[in-house]
């Protein structure tokens, strides 16, 4: 495969692979023609496959010269990434490609996310099946869809046909850290139903924008502010100096992403803008000096209109006060691993429709705590008699203590790179647990090439990296 865009960088069918990816829409949920390519792929190389009707695609190939006899080895990744863009991109992510590009460090897409989370685990595998002459046991390769929205592909698919109990996982974002345990999650959502009227007065405009966001899983530990609670924080301290009237309320896209930004628009009576202003700034400057957010903006503007459909004050209290008593961010640090977060949420999207919505990313390495917390927020919606619903279910991932991959891994990498990798449990979701579900006694490892800002606009992957780890996970597939 041959790269354009990315000519020139090695490995050069790596590249080309990934960047063939990036020019196929496959958000979340959108996988029909990422699963389409990688059927056409598997008939161009004579590849046999399994396509489901959730577009999971796996890939069987027979051993190389010597190998064929070897215990099969599972690589696995996912097809769908998350879509994230700068607000005056004008890429239509569902429809089109991305701008892929590099800058001889670096690979990004811009204005979007790259999706190197994860498509460069479908690059690295495509790469090795297509090429005859890279030693290898037979392989097992596993793409799942729509990890990013809670795992159901993985959820969803039928591993029953499969042979191999040994998986290389590469869905890890930081070169030389060997994944061997993560946290089980799920996505939950509470719904709040909400009365409208006819309200007409001043409108103002709240605007919460410039924070960092992130992953909520590896970075949820980070002091980054969540815009969401900020918006909430910033309507109640307004709603104790005027009655309010929310008309319109949008925050975050993704529950696996801390929000970057929120607005709201409110028919405020007796109005004053200046005092709101002044609230605006004592709160941008308690955001800047409590988090890591030195370019955090809260403001608020003078609207062009007369007020409309918009929620009664009872209703729109409700809301301000449901936004700022549900639970966000770090609940709990592992008391075994110094540094692991144990248990978490995140308030990733915020919207007002029909019904006020707020879902969460949940996550915990301790079932019984995720359960814990997820009753908690039931308890939340009954409280506030609202609605309450959970999807993508999925368990921890819990560490091995005898592994023959992590103990092969471990002395291949100090053997190439003359230092030790660093083991880790990690808190973001990944899907070796329910892959390990399915394939009773499954030895799992997660690697992957170095990325930053993984699910922001400023995504990138590091070139040398892929490189190192491409030539790492060939030596893996060697000795296995």
């Amino acid at each position: 495969m041959q790269a354009v865009k990315l000519a020139g960088l090695e490995p050069a069918n790596v590249f080309g692979y990934f960047e063939k990816i990036c020019s196929i829409p496959h958000g979340s949920r959108n996988t029909t023609l990422i699963a389409d390519y990688l059927v056409e792929f598997a008939k161009e190389h004579e590849i046999d496959y399994i396509r489901d009707e959730h577009n999971n695609v796996i890939f069987f190939q027979e051993g190389t010269c010597g190998m064929e006899d070897h215990a099969p080895v599972i690589l696995q990744g996912h097809s769908d990434m998350v879509c994230e863009k700068d607000a005056d991109c004008p890429i239509d992510m569902a429809t089109e490609g991305l701008d892929v590009t590099h800058d001889g460090k670096f690979v990004f897409a811009r204005g979007t996310t790259l999706g190197g989370d994860d498509g460069i685990a479908l690059a690295y595998a495509m790469a090795i099946l297509a090429d005859k002459s890279i030693p290898h046991p037979p392989l097992e390769v596993i793409i799942t869809v729509d990890e990013e929205i809670g795992m159901l592909g993985a959820a969803a698919i039928d591993l029953s046909m499969l042979k191999g109990r040994t998986l290389v996982n590469v869905d890890s974002e930081e070169e030389g850290v060997f994944t061997v345990s993560c946290a089980g999650g799920c996505r939950v959502t509470l719904t709040l139903n909400v009365e409208r009227r006819p309200v007409y007065g001043p409108c103002i405009r709240l605007n919460v924008d410039g924070l960092q966001g992130g992953h909520s899983g590896v970075e949820i530990h980070k002091n980054r502010a969540n815009a969401n609670k900020v918006m909430g924080e910033f309507m109640n301290r307004i709603q104790n100096l005027m009655p309010l009237c929310l008309t319109s309320f949008s925050g975050g896209s993704k529950d696996n992403a801390i929000p970057r930004s929120a607005q709201a628009t409110l028919v405020a009576m007796g109005i004053n803008l200046e005092r709101i202003n002044d609230i605006a700034a004592q709160l941008q400057a308690e955001i800047r000096e409590k988090y890591d957010e030195p370019e955090a903006t809260v403001q608020a503007f003078d609207v062009d209109a007369l007020g409309g459909n918009s929620l009664t004050t009872e209703s729109t209290a409700k809301v301000i006060s449901l936004l700022c008593a549900i639970p966000n961010g770090v609940q709990t640090m592992s008391q075994d691993i110094p540094g692991l977060v144990q248990t978490s949420l995140n308030l990733g999207i915020a919207k007002l429709g029909d019904r006020f919505s707020l879902t969460t990313a949940t996550r915990s390495s301790v079932n019984a705590e995720k359960d814990e917390l997820v009753a908690q927020l039931k308890k939340l919606a009954d409280m506030y008699e609202g609605g309450f619903s959970t999807v993508g279910d999925y368990p921890a991932w819990e560490y091995k203590k005898e592994s023959r991959l992590r103990d092969t891994m471990v002395k291949l990498y100090v053997d190439m790179f003359g230092k030790e990798p660093e083991v880790l449990a990690i808190h973001a979701g990944l899907e070796c647990g329910l892959l390990s579900e399915k394939l009773p006694g499954l030895d799992c490892v997660s690697i992957g090439p170095q990325m930053h800002d993984i699910h922001t606009s400023r995504e990138k992957l590091d070139i040398a990296s892929t490189e190192r780890t491409w030539k790492f996970l060939l030596e893996v597939l060697k000795n296995l």
